[in-house]
């Protein structure tokens, strides 16, 4: 069993940024895609983000060039660089850790983006 911990949500303006950080309360060893989802009122939870053990990122075609992916492994943290937020980016950010094949899911955190 993996837990995970998400930070760095708020209320913040268009055009600003926020970081989100999660944190996995395991070892690493078995840690293979990490990533970030979101979920905004009446919306299905969609892919936001993911990263790879590897290093490899990918990125929904909405935060390209807008969103950052990050990890360290040796503290357990996966990390999510917002800049230029749009009012659109608002919602609750999932963190996802897949370890050993099984995913494990965050509580979220809120962010809210405000024109």
């Amino acid at each position: 069993q993996v837990q995970l911990q998400e930070s760095g949500g708020g209320l913040v303006q268009t055009g600003e940024s926020l970081r989100l950080s999660c944190t996995a309360s395991r070892s690493t060893l078995g840690i293979g895609t990490m990533g970030w989802y979101r979920q905004a009122p009446g919306q299905q939870r969609e892919l936001v983000a993911t990263i790879s053990s590897g290093g490899s990122t990918s990125y929904a075609d909405s935060v390209k060039g807008r969103f950052t992916i990050s990890r360290d492994n040796a503290r357990k943290m996966v990390y999510l660089q917002m800049n230029s937020l749009k009012s659109e980016d608002t919602g609750v950010y999932y963190c996802l850790v897949v370890r050993w094949g099984s995913q494990y899911w965050g509580q979220g955190t809120q962010v809210t983006v405000s024109s």
